[in-house]
Formats: C-alpha cells, structure tokens, sequence
C-alpha cells in the first residue's frame, strides 16, 4: 500500500440541482476517502485524502457513474502535499459564493418513479403531494434565481423546511440529501382552484377535474408557466378554447396518463415509448393509431395524420389526469402571438377571459419555459423544439471564444444563444418575435441567463434582416461590437456544432425564407462552409412571389408564380386556377412582368424574387389540392408531405446548370406535377414523386459541388428539413452516392437553431481575429 495522497478535484457543467454532491459524498465514503465537496459559481470543488489506488477510482467514477441529471464537462484535479494519514470524515462543505458566475445549471425534469410511488401511496406522508420531488427530478431551470444553486437563491426560498424535510435534507443516505426544492404537505406550496363549480372551496384537484368533464377551460400552473387545459374528447369545448385563445388551426398538444393512454391514439413503437417516458417528458409528434380507442376532438389538430403526445411531466398534472381519467387537451397559457403566461398576476389578467378556472400554486416561477416538441425520425428525436427538458444544457463549440457572445437569433421560433468559452448556452422557446410582449420576455431572459451564467456580451451577432426584432435588439445595445449572421449559413452553422465538427462541408439549407446577401429573398440554398465563413455554391431557381407576405398566406399564388410561363390555356385546367379563378390571371401575370422586370423596378418589391424552399413545397400543396390559404406556418407543406403515398418510388427529374453558383430547377418539379395532375395522377402519388424528386435534385447539385470542391460531407439544415419523409430519402441517397451526411439532432433545424449558429459563426471568426475586437 501506497502512502497517502490528497487532491483537489474540480468538477465543471451540469453539475448542480442534480445530486452531484450527495453523489460525491456517497463515492468518496465508500472508498474510505476523508475531505469534503461543495458548491461554488463556477460548479462543484473537492477534496479527497487517502490511499492513491482509491483516489483514481474515485476520478474514474467521478464522471462514469455520476447522476443521471448530471453532464459532467471536465474534471481537473491537482495533487497537494501528501499527509501522513487521512483522518477525519468526508463531508459537504457550505457553498462559495466568491467569483463570476462559471456553473450550469440543469434543465426542468419530470418527476421521477420514486417519487410518483410516494404521491401514489396512501401510506407516505407526501400521498398526493403536488410539489414532491427529490435530487432527480423536478423544477430546475424555472426556480433558480442565482448561484450556487442553494435554496436561498431559489423561488423555494419562502418556504422553510420543516423537521422531517431537514432530516432528509441532511441525511446522506437519503435521495433528497440536500435537494434544494424538498418539501412536503407541511412546508411546501399550496395548490388551489381560483373559480369552478365550488368558488374554489373544494379540494383543488377534484374541483379543476369537475371543471374539464363539464367541458370547461381550465388554466394550470405548470413547471415553467401556465397551459390552457380542455376534455380532448369534446369538440365544443375545443373549439371554445380556440376561439377564447384566437387560435385558428395550429394543432393543439393531448396529455394522456401514460404509455397505454397514448396507444390509445397513436402509433407507438419503442422510439416512440422512449421519447414520451424520457426525463424531458417533449410533446411527441406520432401517427394517429388506424384504429383509434379514444376519440379526439376534429378540433384538436384538423385535418393534420399526426398528433401531438405527451405524458405528465409534474405532480400535478399526474394527480389530474387521474382524476379526470380521460385525454386532455393542454396547451400553452398564451392568446396567439403572445409569450406563456407564468406570473399569475400577469395569467389571471391575461387568461382571465380564456379559461374558466385557475388550477395554481404558490411557488414563484422565475422564468418562463415552454414545452419541448419533438418527431422520430431515425431511431432518435428530431428536436423541433428545443424548451423544458433541454435549456440551458450547454453545447459545446469547437475552440473557445475570446470574447463573450450574444447570438439573438431570427425572427420565427425567437431563441438567444451566449457563448462564454466553449460552451454556447442556447434559450428556451420564446416564440414569434411578432409583439411587444414576446420581445419583453426575450430581452428579460437574455438579461436573466447573463446573470446566471456570468456572460457580458462583447460582440453580438445578429441576421441580416433589417426589420427583425432581434435584429434591431443587437443594434440597439449600447457598448457592444455587432456581426451580422447570413441566415442561412447560420442554419448550416448550427448543424455542424450540432456535429462537433468545423467544416468545411456542402451545406443545403432549405427553409421558407431568409435575407440573401443580395438583398433577395432566398430560401433553397447550397452553401460551402465552416463556422468562419460561406460560399453561395448553387440555389433553387428563383421565382416572383406575387404580393410579398401575402404569397406566404395563400399558398396558390406561388402555384400561379411556378405555372405562369406555362402555354396559354394550360394553367387554366388545374383545379387549383378553377378554385381561384377570379384572381389567378392577374397573380399569374403579375409574376410574369416580375420576373421580367430589372433589379431596381418597383414590382420586384411588389413581388420579390425568392429561391425558397418552403415556397416552393407550397406552390405543390396548393397544385394537390392540400390547402390554398394557411393560417400557420408550415401548414401547407406538412399537410403535403402527410399526403405523399410513402410506397412511391417514382420521382420527377428536374435539371441543374452548372455555374457559380449553380441553379437547380425547382420549377421543373412543380412542371411535372403540374402535367401529372392534368393526366389524372393521384395526388398522393404526385406528392411522393415531388419529395424524391426533391432529394434526387439535392443529390445532383451536391455531387456538382463535390467534382469542384472535393467535398465529401453534406449538412442538411433548415425548417424544410423537419420533413421527415425528404430527411429520409434525401439523407439516405446522399449517402448510397458517398456522401457522409450531418444532420440535426439536439438542436432544432428551424429558425429555433439560428441563434446558436450566429454565436457559433460570431465565435469563429473572433477567433480567428475578424473582427476588430479580436
């Protein structure tokens, strides 16, 4: 045996809020380790005496059995002069609070098994607790006011713990040792029922229950602010909720009780188990089951194959579907275009028209946080959106940046990213940034994750559009050196930190719109690029999109752009110009004298020029007979790709000419389906031959770029690429023709992703002494 050593350990990234120290302690006295762990702002510090053999176990087990919550980054540890015997005990010493903030702090997490049987027991002394919770589970990101994550620097700091909580509290072998958010009947927050049946005079849960089986709205205080609940099974009270929320067609989320209640309604294999039961508790997006148990709602998602899944995530919503014993509908706390309620001052005046009754609490929620949207594809999740369950966890980037960055992202699917290091710490879900209040919540949440995590921004990075709230946000900080962000290399940006890779790479981001470096719209774009710096190698073919953002509502005026220069007469036969007859002459001649029309003349700002890929699925929607107008974003091509007959194989051609940068011809797909349609061709066949003609053009354009670059990997990006179908077929040609293919998988590849690539991009290009600040 060895003399004895000692050493300072120093143990960096999600690392409290998640039992690291009680996980630390337990390690170390098992080993016979003497010295001490605690908190501090920059993560968990230790200390550990003993024999050296011990000592290495315990930094190998430090980060291979460390807690589930926890994403340990890097451990350092320094050896300090030997002691002749250890002595003394292994102890958790008092937090630090010395220093700028460096810690992580973890995401919001369902409750866990342990804890649902205690609030299932009528035994435990936490039976039908609402707010039970351990070292494992529970509000996180939500209730943290400051660090070390202590419970004084919390929204729990109000309620003093009572004798049997500190007991547990202070007890290492217990799994609430020194769990910050510990309560019980006793000592913790109070549910209650503002409204209802009863005035609110009845036990909360039974009374809000009685609201839903009578078909009313019920608004419930959540983890990370209120949802606006209704029996999902009543058409009239889902239809009351969307028309109290002015909330057209944009589909609602169903909670269900467990595994066997979403059977009930979908589809579900063992991807889709796993990503329901998982400890962000997403919203899951999941085929409609062919022969559906429960009833749903037309209303909940109309006219959509897909519904939105999700599984309890908190006591409370355990407790409630219980005791209403059917499918809830529950969706944000929110009237449209407005950010979550989660103050309730603020929710009671807000949703005070909206909802019936209030089931809430007395816990203070700190920030707002939306839920998680997800889709399988794959074997894993496509993260659509990226909110509880997922912020802050940190991604890493490739090098560390010399200054702080603010990334601040677009307009659509409002996300900010700070870079402190390597780590870029990407937002919750805020929303559109389309009203003052989401622009309040934005900027206060960008001040709020400054404080946490330590960040004073020196360089801001922003898109180039000039009418983008965020875009004027970056602009109008004071002290701060600004970089715009190309959008759409900022989408190729994210996929590759999103990789762990650098670039350069063939970049396809395909999305529904983006300010060009040009000055155009663009949207169907091939990109080579690094995190430094893009090329524009090649694009869809541009067209006239005839009224601006009205072409974006009504997706048969692109239909009209793409036709316009077929022969006379031809157009005239499709359905889509017989449903919209009285206007389509005049759209379609309008993009025709746009198209022909120079660079500075007026109708390219009545009808800009865009090589969108988004615009374009909508022209083939509007062809199919899918929708001719839309009320959300997305809506028309997500109802073509559930369209598509997925046993197709055929696929239309359509050229690329070469050149810098190469065109391919989108309108050539839209020609086809056009001709196809006239020859009486099902509509579920022409969507499908669409979508592989579509990943068939990606493929050509790709090898082109590759024969002049010698590139061999492509990264897919964009919000055209949540469409599993094309991700599918695009991704697995790509790679039977060579290609080694990045996609997305933590991080959205919509516009929820574009602050992270901005910051990522901001980051490079300050490290490689760009900017003037460098």
């Amino acid at each position: 045996m060895g003399a004895w050593v000692r050493v300072e350990v120093r143990v960096e990234g999600v690392v409290q809020g998640v039992g690291f120290r009680p996980f630390v302690h337990g390690l170390a006295t098992g080993l016979g380790l003497a010295g001490r762990v605690g908190n501090d702002v920059r993560g968990v510090f230790a200390e550990v005496t003993g024999v050296p053999e011990a000592v290495e176990e315990f930094l190998l087990r430090l980060t291979r059995d460390a807690p589930p919550l926890a994403r340990v980054e890097r451990v350092t540890a320094g050896a300090r002069e030997p002691v002749p015997a250890p002595g003394g005990t292994f102890s958790i010493a008092a937090s630090q609070d010395g220093g700028p903030p460096g810690t992580l702090i973890s995401p919001d997490t369902a409750t866990c098994a342990d804890c649902l049987a205690e609030l299932a027991d009528p035994e435990d002394r936490r039976h039908r607790h609402p707010f039970v919770n351990c070292v494992n589970c529970g509000p996180r990101l939500s209730i943290v006011r400051g660090v070390p994550y202590d419970r004084a620097l919390t929204t729990m700091a109000a309620f003093a713990m009572c004798a049997a909580c500190a007991r547990e509290y202070h007890d290492p072998a217990d799994r609430r040792f020194h769990a910050q958010p510990v309560c019980c009947p006793d000592c913790g927050p109070e549910l209650r029922l503002i409204g209802g049946p009863s005035g609110g005079s009845g036990e909360p849960v039974a009374e809000a229950a009685r609201v839903l089986r009578a078909g009313g709205v019920l608004a419930v205080k959540g983890v990370g602010g209120f949802h606006l609940a209704a029996p999902a099974a009543d058409e009239r009270a889902v239809a009351e909720l969307r028309a109290r929320k002015r909330r057209e067609e944009r589909p609602l989320a169903v909670m269900v009780a467990d595994l066997a209640g979403a059977a009930e309604l979908c589809e579900v294999d063992a991807v889709a188990a796993a990503l329901l039961t998982g400890a962000d508790r997403p919203i899951v997006l999941l085929p409609r089951a062919a022969r559906p148990v429960r009833r749903v709602a037309e209303g909940v998602a109309p006219g959509t194959a897909r519904l939105g899944v999700l599984l309890p995530y908190t006591p409370v919503h355990h407790l409630l579907l219980a005791e209403v014993a059917e499918p809830i509908v529950l969706t944000s706390g929110n009237l449209s275009d407005e950010p979550i309620a989660y103050a309730d001052d603020d929710a009671m005046a807000r949703l005070g028209g909206v909802a019936d009754a209030f089931l809430t609490h007395d816990r203070p929620i700190d920030a707002p946080v939306d839920d998680s949207v997800v889709r399988p594809h794959g074997g894993r999740a496509l993260v659509l959106r990226r909110s509880r369950g997922h912020a802050p966890a940190p991604v890493t980037l490739p090098w560390a940046a010399p200054r702080h960055v603010l990334g601040c992202g677009a307009a659509l699917k409002s996300t900010f990213c700070l870079v402190k290091g390597d780590r870029a710490i990407l937002s919750q879900h805020f929303g559109d940034l389309s009203s003052y209040e989401t622009l309040r919540c934005y900027v206060e949440g960008i001040a709020r994750f400054a404080g946490l995590f330590g960040v004073h921004p020196e360089l801001v990075a922003h898109d180039l559009h000039p009418e983008y709230l965020s875009t004027k946000h970056a602009l109008d900080l004071p002290g701060v050196e600004t970089a715009g962000v190309q959008h759409h290399h900022a989408h190729i940006a994210s996929c590759l930190v999103d990789n762990g890779e650098r670039g350069p790479v063939i970049g396809v981001a395909f999305d529904g719109l983006g300010f060009g470096a040009d000055g155009t719209l663009w949207g169907g774009e091939f990109l080579v690029a690094d995190l430094v710096s893009y090329r524009r190698a090649g694009h869809l073919d541009q067209v006239p999109m005839p009224g601006g953002p009205a072409a974006v509502r009504q997706p048969w005026r692109m239909a009209a752009a793409y036709l316009a220069g077929l022969p006379d007469g031809l157009a005239a036969k499709l359905d889509v110009a017989r449903r919209n007859e009285s206007a389509w002459e005049e759209v379609a001649g309008l993009a025709r004298r746009a198209a022909a029309a120079d660079a500075d003349s007026p109708l390219r700002r009545v009808a800009p020029p865009t090589s969108s890929a988004g615009r374009l699925f909508d022209a083939v929607a509007a062809l199919a007979g899918v929708r001719d107008t839309v009320t959300y974003e997305g809506q028309a091509a997500a109802g073509l790709e559930e369209l598509a007959d997925p046993a197709e194989r055929g696929r239309y051609r359509a050229p690329v000419t070469t050149g810098d940068p190469l065109v391919a011809s989108g309108s050539a797909l839209v020609a086809a389906a056009a001709d196809d349609l006239l020859a009486g061709v099902p509509s579920g066949v022409v969507a499908a031959r669409f979508h592989n003609g579509l990943a068939g053009l990606v493929v050509t354009a790709c090898r082109v770029i590759r024969d002049g670059t010698g590139l061999t990997t492509a990264a897919l990006s964009g919000g055209v690429f949540q469409n599993a179908l094309l991700l599918e077929r695009t991704t697995r040609e790509l790679g039977e023709a060579g290609f080694r293919v990045l996609t997305h998988e933590r991080i959205p590849p919509n516009d929820g992703g574009i602050s992270l690539g901005q910051a990522a991009v901001a980051a490079a290009r300050d490290h490689a002494g760009v900017y003037g600040g460098a």
